[in-house]
Order: structure tokens, then C-alpha cells, then sequence
């Protein structure tokens, strides 16, 4: 798994941050717990998973980069939001790429 240089993360998973990231990086899952990456297909911008199944999913692992963490599925459609948001006032597009090529990383 890559992480986002500037991580994302939710009001409730900002009190539980550390012990969050140290779960997701030891492979085990958390009940209740999000991440939010780039999109597995073409079709969408990004993709929200529970952590608890987050390593039982079909695709390379390494390859995959975290945007950010929230706990609860409100908070992470509103992480997501927020994402979108800051992408379109950066680049003036929705694409993510450029968006993170912007801001130094790479998916």
C-alpha cells in the first residue's frame, strides 16, 4: 500500500489517526474504519472500502494508494467529497491524476 503525502482524514478518525494507519499498515482490518483510494475502474473518481475488507480484495496492493481515512460511511462520503472538491479548485477538472501530480504524488 502507498500513502498520500497529504492524507485525508476524517474529525473521528483524526482522534484514533495513529493507531488507524498502524492497523491498515499490519494488514488486519478495523470495524467501522474506511480508506479511500483511487478508483479501481475508469469509470469513477474513487473508491471507498471497510478496512475490514480491504485486504481480501482482488487487486495488487502495492499498486494502490490511500487518500484518506474516516471512521463511519458518512464520514467517508464526506472525506470523498471533499476530495473531489479540492481536486476541481486545484486542477479545474475532475481528474485525479492530475490532481495528484500536482500535488507530488503518483497513483
Amino acid at each position: 500500500m502507498l500513502w498520500y503525502d497529504r492524507l485525508y482524514v476524517g474529525e473521528k478518525a483524526k482522534k484514533h489517526r495513529y493507531s488507524i494507519i498502524q492497523t491498515i499498515r499490519r494488514r488486519k482490518g478495523r470495524l467501522g474504519v474506511f480508506v479511500i483510494m483511487p478508483a479501481s475502474n475508469g469509470n469513477n473518481i474513487l473508491d471507498i472500502y471497510p478496512t475490514i475488507t480491504l485486504f481480501h480484495l482482488n487487486f495488487d496492493q502495492r499498486e494502490r494508494m490511500i487518500l484518506g481515512i474516516a471512521e463511519g460511511y458518512q464520514e467517508a462520503l464526506s472525506l470523498a467529497g471533499e476530495i473531489v472538491r479540492d481536486m476541481y479548485q486545484k486542477t479545474g477538472a475532475f481528474c485525479l491524476e492530475e490532481f495528484l501530480e500536482q500535488s507530488g504524488s503518483k497513483v
